[in-house]
């Protein structure tokens, strides 16, 4: 699919790079032929609320306290594993193996091939330098020793999971992009020959090496620009070589249709689930600890089954919880509902089939609370607000788009917040933008 035709303005060709393209041309007209593209805008599966509530400005200034800071980054350097590039060289005795590189950036060895979810190596998940959320951890490998790659997939257009520095350096390599509708318009811009894209919209998949890579739906949605159109898809993935069966969430908020993905294209042996950067000022777009380990749960037949990773937390700091929060929150999960989780040093390779250890390794680096770790990891409390008008049902259209989230705000919110994006709230929303 090309994107041939015309940008809509002179301004338009003058915005930054990294702020990618606007579909145009057959892409466009593809997705207006979307069913999930209604009064013009992708819609979500069920209601959500893409603006923030508005008690999350009257609660800046003192989450912005330097006292309330201090735990939503890690006191000491995150632990990597130190020995990745030698453990991957082996090939996985099961035939499947995962390693997290942080946040959502998880490479799958799978029947033999490799798929790169999400791939993010920049300094920053933001479409400036200088500003905007700051990793707090190196990646565990350069992103070019990743070689033999087959796949690279991507869950949506959000800074923190499309990075163009990351898009660029992987560009010059062979390796296919299966992206969701609309987001080709941003790696051909960046260079990516039409021929190596697959777009897929919601329930359609592709074959690549070998592999069957499905978009299901997810509950979120998108923008990297100034105008908050919804004129790109997110999703979330399910990848098969015909024996071994895998899903990465992408960013969403919970909704009952994680059971209708487990029965058509599970059962999973290992889930790759967002749990971190949850707010009650946002409880619609991104997942707890509980609500990650209960789609987990739903992706599995009601019964839990297959490990779960917990994934998009640890690497930047995108809300006002505490850096350790959605791990504790997700080994509390696991243990209430009985499941298998493996929680990963960054660069650490598991395989799936095998026990996982109880390695609580963020508690050696992470800022003590009061009262000191409890003997074992207690559930995520998440405060609620006041109710807010529900979206209508599978809609974020008008909302988002005259919201002030018409990128990836946590890049812009958490800029505005600290100048050196060390440190900030926001999540996918933007404070500081004007509408």
């Amino acid at each position: 699919m090309t994107g041939a035709g015309r940008q809509s303005s002179r301004l338009v060709q003058l915005r930054p790079a990294p702020f990618g393209a606007d579909p145009v041309g057959a892409r466009l007209d593809r997705i207006h032929r979307s069913p999930n593209y209604k009064d013009g805008a992708f819609v979500n599966p069920v209601g959500a609320r893409t603006v923030p509530t508005g008690g999350l400005i009257k609660s800046l200034p003192e989450n912005m306290r330097k006292e309330a800071r201090l735990s939503r980054k890690p006191a000491r350097p995150v632990p990597l594993h130190p020995t990745t590039l030698a453990d991957i060289a082996r090939p996985p005795a099961s035939g499947l193996r995962l390693t997290w590189m942080g946040h959502s950036s998880v490479l799958a060895e799978i029947g033999g091939r490799r798929v790169l979810f999400d791939p993010v190596w920049g300094e920053r998940c933001s479409p400036f330098s200088f500003a905007g959320p700051k990793r707090v951890h190196p990646t565990p490998v350069p992103l070019e020793s990743l070689t033999g790659l087959d796949a690279v997939v991507i869950s949506h257009d959000h800074y923190d999971h499309l990075d163009m520095p990351s898009i660029l350096a992987l560009v010059r390599s062979d390796v296919v992009f299966a992206v969701p509708l609309g987001v080709g318009a941003h790696l051909e811009h960046w260079g990516v020959p039409p021929e190596r894209l697959r777009e897929l919209d919601w329930n359609e998949s592709t074959e690549i090496a070998g592999l069957t890579l499905t978009a299901t739906p997810a509950r979120h949605f998108c923008g990297r620009g100034l105008r908050g159109r919804q004129q790109t898809l997110w999703a979330s993935w399910a990848v098969t070589d015909g024996t071994h069966r895998i899903f990465h969430s992408g960013d969403t908020g919970y909704f009952p249709g994680f059971a209708e993905i487990g029965a058509e294209h599970g059962p999973f042996d290992a889930t790759m689930i967002q749990i971190g950067a949850y707010s009650e000022f946002w409880p619609d777009i991104h997942m707890t600890p509980e609500e990650g380990m209960r789609a987990h749960v739903d992706l599995s037949g009601g019964e839990p089954a297959g490990t779960m990773m917990p994934i998009h937390w640890g690497t930047f700091n995108l809300a006002q919880h505490p850096w350790a929060e959605p791990a504790e929150g997700t080994v509390a999960a696991a243990r209430e509902a009985g499941a298998k989780i493996a929680t990963p040093r960054p660069g650490a390779p598991f395989e799936p089939a095998d026990p996982q250890p109880d390695d609580w390794w963020w508690r050696e680096v992470a800022v003590r609370p009061a009262g000191g770790w409890p003997a074992q990891p207690q559930p995520v409390r998440v405060p609620a607000t006041a109710a807010a008008p529900e979206a209508p049902a599978g809609g974020t259209g008008a909302a988002a788009a005259k919201s002030p989230a018409g990128g990836d705000s946590s890049a812009d919110a958490n800029a505005a917040a600290d100048s050196d994006g060390s440190d900030g709230v926001g999540g996918d929303y933007e404070v500081a933008r004007p509408t």
